[in-house]
């Protein structure tokens, strides 16, 4: 890369946490006026590429170079004396405090040794008249809309970096409207000659608003390229890292006569998370679920199991309407979910594997029926010894585990309970080949046992395999379902570009 080109480059970076590589030798460049999207799955090495930019981390290999000069960032607040500021998702700033105040935090203008506050406020409005934004500058910023607090965000931080602005998924709790609004602003700033890195997992945002694209993937740097030189398709395919040319289609014979109806979802949704959708999942099925991270499909998943309660549409269970409000209301149908992030919402970690796996059923039971330690003993024996669960004791803690393991846990820990409808978020993600293949056949089993089951999975391959049906998810929408010789990657990968018209190559 020509560092004359640049005004912020990474070269070679390497970054290692024990014998994880989070990024091999990834190279980025980014020029004055240009938007850059920064686009990968989960693990992709995102998140860690932009802290070494914003110096929150230290770069094991390779360097940073500013103007074409190799820097060292020390941290966030030393990267912006080169021009580098960073807006998150989350807006970073004091609600309970004026917008002005927020605005001028720390380099507050002061007069005989006070904050001056006439000025403060007379200078906010005149920065936040360059972004159309006419607020009153007193007014406390909680007051105000999510895409207000995100604009005034990127105004603090152009105003105490003012040459690189990075964009960390700014619109992830935005409506359309507001969106576009903030694109505006996005377009007002690269026409000031602002270099900006956008992240985000929305694509027709990424072709609406950027220039170029780089995309990594598992640590690696894959491309970087044109948007005006690219599909919506090429972009999911290097994301990814299929090629849609590839036409292994499921194994699941679709059954002639359906089985019996378990659940039923009509216009099921939460604002601001999933649009309303239509769902019919009958017993002895597996309905796949695809898209991008960031589509939606954690969200379905979450109110279906009533984590995060849907506000709209109706739920039936074997035909009989129903509420499901709370996890327990999940719980009391025979639902169980397994869910993404196993550490932080799977797992009980200072608690033993017997009372991980029995803590569901002893809910379920409830606290006046308690198992005793020998049905405890009993029942995490039986299912320690049908998953395979390799640990040297049943009552050593399950954080000692390895992942593969705990997964197995919390996949026994549903299992015990006898359910009806399992719900399965990534069950094979950062585990070993055994312990994958091991979930893989238990997932056909229970398929062929008669239990229902919704599974996420960013594997296409896998998720094309034990799949009877595949519903995809698009910009928070479940916007295709696929069903027979559809059940293949390059058919997934055209409905999550939402190109139906392209040939498949």
């Amino acid at each position: 890369m020509a560092d004359d080109h640049y005004v912020l480059e990474a070269r070679g970076v390497m970054k290692i946490f024990g014998n994880h590589v989070a990024l091999d030798n990834v190279d980025f460049g980014l020029k004055a006026g240009e938007v850059h999207a920064l686009l990968g799955e989960n693990g992709a090495g995102k998140s860690t590429l932009i802290k070494i930019l914003t110096g929150a981390y230290q770069p094991d290999g390779g360097g940073i170079y500013v103007d074409g000069q190799q820097v060292s960032l020390d941290n966030p607040l030393h990267a912006q004396t080169f021009g580098i500021g960073t807006v998150y998702q989350e807006v970073n700033l004091l609600p309970n405090r004026s917008v002005a105040e927020n605005l001028f935090l720390g380099h507050q203008p002061l007069r005989w040794g006070f904050v001056d506050f006439r000025k403060m406020e007379a200078d906010a409005k005149t920065i936040l008249a360059k972004y159309d934004l006419h607020i009153d500058p007193s007014s406390e910023l909680g007051t105000h809309s999510v895409a207000v607090q995100q604009i005034v965000a990127i105004a603090r931080a152009v105003q105490l970096s003012g040459k690189v602005l990075i964009l960390d998924e700014p619109t992830a709790s935005l409506d359309r409207n507001e969106v576009e609004r903030l694109f505006e602003v996005v377009r007002g700033l690269k026409a000031r000659g602002l270099a900006i890195i956008f992240i985000t997992h929305f694509l027709d945002q990424v072709f609406a608003i950027s220039d170029r694209v780089t995309v990594l993937r598992n640590g690696k740097l894959i491309d970087t390229r044109p948007l005006d030189a690219l599909s919506r398709t090429d972009v999911v395919r290097l994301m990814l890292g299929k090629d849609i040319a590839f036409s292994g289609a499921t194994d699941v014979e679709p059954s002639e006569t359906p089985n019996e109806v378990l659940l039923t979802f009509k216009g099921y949704g939460r604002k601001r998370s999933v649009l309303p959708f239509d769902l019919t999942i009958h017993k002895g099925e597996v309905v796949g679920v695809a898209g991008l991270l960031g589509s939606g499909r954690t969200e379905v998943a979450r109110i279906m199991f009533g984590a995060d309660p849907a506000d709209q549409g109706t739920v039936s269970v074997n035909g009989q309407p129903s509420a499901i409000r709370k996890t327990t209301d999940a719980i009391k149908h025979g639902f169980g979910f397994c869910p993404e992030d196993r550490k932080a919402e799977g797992i009980l970690g200072d608690l033993s594997v017997r009372e991980n796996i029995v803590i569901a059923l002893q809910g379920k039971l409830g606290w006046f029926k308690a198992l005793n330690r020998d049905e405890q003993l009993e029942i995490a024996g039986r299912f320690g010894e049908a998953m395979d669960i390799r640990a040297a004791s049943l009552d050593m803690p399950v954080k000692l585990l390895s992942g593969g393991n705990q997964q197995k846990v919390i996949l026994s820990r549903w299992l015990a309970t006898d359910p009806a409808f399992l719900i399965l978020d990534e069950p094979t993600r950062g585990i070993d080949v055994g312990a994958h293949a091991e979930i893989v056949r238990t997932i056909n089993r229970l398929r062929d046992e008669g239990m229902a089951m919704l599974v996420i999975s960013s594997e296409l391959d896998e998720v094309v395999a034990y799949s009877s049906r595949i519903v995809v998810m698009r910009d928070r929408e479940m916007v295709a379902e696929l069903r027979g010789k559809n059940i293949n990657p390059g058919v997934i990968v055209q409905a999550i570009a939402n190109n139906p018209d392209e040939a498949v190559a």
